[in-house]
């Protein structure tokens, strides 16, 4: 496993709430703290619905990686959403290690790095 010198912050979005995006909206159902190499990845299982595209309308579950977890929910936005600092997952091997677990457990569609 390679770790990357680039940590970023995760805001973490309310959970069971729509989130706008161009083509249509994904929900956030929920977040999870999986278990990697000896440290923690955090992913976040959503339902994506693209309603505003031109071929039609697709529902479907996916699934986030922010990235290893560096601190969990230490600090607060403007807004008051709670942040983690993460370490992105930037490996290919690790990612398509980390893809296929998502996918086995979650049985997500796809899923997408930071």
């Amino acid at each position: 496993m390679s770790r990357s010198k680039r940590v970023i912050k995760y805001t973490h979005l309310e959970l069971n709430r729509d989130v706008p995006a161009p083509a249509g909206y994904y929900t956030p159902t929920r977040e999870v703290r999986l278990r990697y190499d000896g440290r923690d990845v955090l992913y976040v299982v959503n339902q994506t619905v693209i309603d505003s595209s031109c071929c039609g309308v697709s529902d479907f579950a996916s699934a986030l990686v922010p990235g290893f977890i560096v601190k969990w929910r230490s600090e607060r936005n403007k807004d008051g959403n709670p942040e983690s600092v993460v370490d992105p997952v930037s490996d290919g091997q690790d990612r398509d290690k980390i893809r296929k677990i998502i996918r086995d457990t979650e049985h997500v569609r796809q899923t997408e790095f930071w």
